[in-house]
């Protein structure tokens, strides 16, 4: 009796194991299912070759001036981003959030303000011109809806009571910045998408209109209701599946009217073209320099905090704003140890510093100083040092005085109208 009864036991566990395997194929195939669409549509060749002029473009990738030289992605590393670090990474409380609404935003204003939504999400107002950077509407910086980094606070202005923008300006195709779900919202409401060399191909897969879609290289500019908006070189990466790796151009943005400059950064590691975008465009009233998700074994993907301050000195900014930092957990560091490191750095290098909570907005006579955030146990420059690659000369000549005027320094650039969907590349 106990054989048979053994006997029966393992035909019934033989018998569960294709009820098993099919719904773990079921599950993988719905995950597939609820990615698919929002990982976009890579450039085809018809729309490479547009690109070939541009001296950052070959072979179907685009590259940085200077290598990254990271560490490989093994499967130790792997499962130390998903299940180690500290134990700060996310918050344990509900983070302060100034709840925005649209009379906040009923007018324009006639010189600068620029609102933090969180993250790298930023509506500019410059001297009557409005501009929205990497919005981002989704739960999640990942494809899918269930599984990847969310966010820890809600968006605080709902897209009901977003203000009518001049623009929408992408710095890069990673789902933290170039988010579906808000490209599918503004692709009926925003006049422009204005983005680097090949988001255009995700922007049309999506729904957006290619007359609506400008794409820039770097050093490329278009007028923008009266603002100058210039790409700027970083130094970074692409891809938002596992076969489209560079297949796009990433890029800062800086913002020039007739009296006020705004540089923001996007995501980027140390780069000596910091020095270059100040002589030729600075110096900027404020600067939003990517501050978190950084890692020693990727320090030439992300600034960190301290390169994050002498990005901002080396571009020549006056008041700089934090940003890409307090909303994910895109990195094995505290939450709070990007703010905490950046004040330590700002402070000993004499920079000015703004410290908006989420969806509050910053003007020349209104810097928020005032810590927000808790105290909680991070890591020093010491402990988890973060330093790029090959630019050792560069930042120390960071600190160098002027020997002209930048605002004086005269440079080639590539305008490109209004009405053009595709690109001109830069004429270096």
């Amino acid at each position: 009796m106990p054989d048979r009864a053994a006997e029966r036991h393992k035909r019934s566990k033989r018998r569960r194991w294709p009820f098993i395997l099919t719904g773990i194929g079921v599950l993988l195939a719905l995950l597939v299912i609820d990615m698919w669409t929002p990982m976009g549509a890579a450039p085809d060749e018809a729309r490479q070759s547009r690109y070939t002029d541009s001296p950052r473009f070959n072979a179907g990738r685009f590259f940085n001036e200077l290598p990254t030289l990271n560490e490989d992605i093994t499967f130790s590393s792997m499962v130390e981003f998903f299940f180690g670090g500290v134990e700060e990474r996310k918050p344990k409380e509900a983070i302060p959030v100034v709840q925005r609404t649209a009379s906040d935003f009923a007018s324009r204003v006639d010189d600068v303000r620029i609102t933090w939504l969180g993250h790298s999400m930023l509506l500019i107002e410059l001297e009557g011109t409005r501009i929205l950077i990497d919005p981002l509407l989704s739960n999640r910086a990942s494809p899918s809806s269930v599984v990847g980094p969310k966010r820890f606070y809600e968006l605080p202005l709902s897209p009901e009571d977003w203000p009518e923008v001049d623009a929408v300006v992408i710095s890069h195709d990673h789902y933290d910045h170039l988010d579906m779900e808000a490209v599918q919202y503004l692709a009926i409401r925003a006049p422009r998408f204005i983005v680097p060399l090949g988001i255009g191909s995700h922007l049309e897969y999506w729904g957006v209109p290619a007359d609506r879609i400008l794409e820039l290289d770097w050093w490329d500019e278009t007028d923008v209701a009266g603002v100058t908006l210039t790409s700027t070189p970083a130094r970074h990466f692409s891809g938002r599946a596992f076969s489209d790796g560079d297949a796009t151009l990433w890029s800062g943005w800086a913002l020039t009217g007739a009296s006020h400059r705004v540089y923001y950064s996007g995501d980027t590691s140390m780069t000596p073209e910091f020095l270059e975008i100040g002589e030729r465009l600075g110096p900027f009233d404020f600067t939003l320099i990517e501050s978190g998700a950084y890692n020693p074994a990727w320090a030439d993907v992300h600034l960190g905090p301290e390169q994050a301050v002498e990005a901002h000195r080396m571009v020549q900014g006056d008041i700089m704003i934090p940003v890409h930092w307090g909303m994910f957990d895109l990195s094995l560091h505290g939450w709070t140890e990007p703010i905490e490191r950046i004040r330590i750095a700002a402070e000993a290098h004499g920079v000015q510093v703004a410290y908006p909570k989420p969806g509050e907005s910053i003007s020349p006579g209104s810097i928020p100083q005032a810590q927000w955030w808790p105290d909680i146990a991070w890591k020093t420059e010491q402990e988890w040092p973060v330093r790029s690659s090959g630019v050792e000369p560069f930042v120390e000549n960071a600190s160098e005085p002027q020997t002209e005027s930048p605002r004086e320094t005269t440079t080639e650039s590539t305008t490109v109208s209004t009405s053009e969907s595709t690109t001109k590349s830069n004429v270096e």
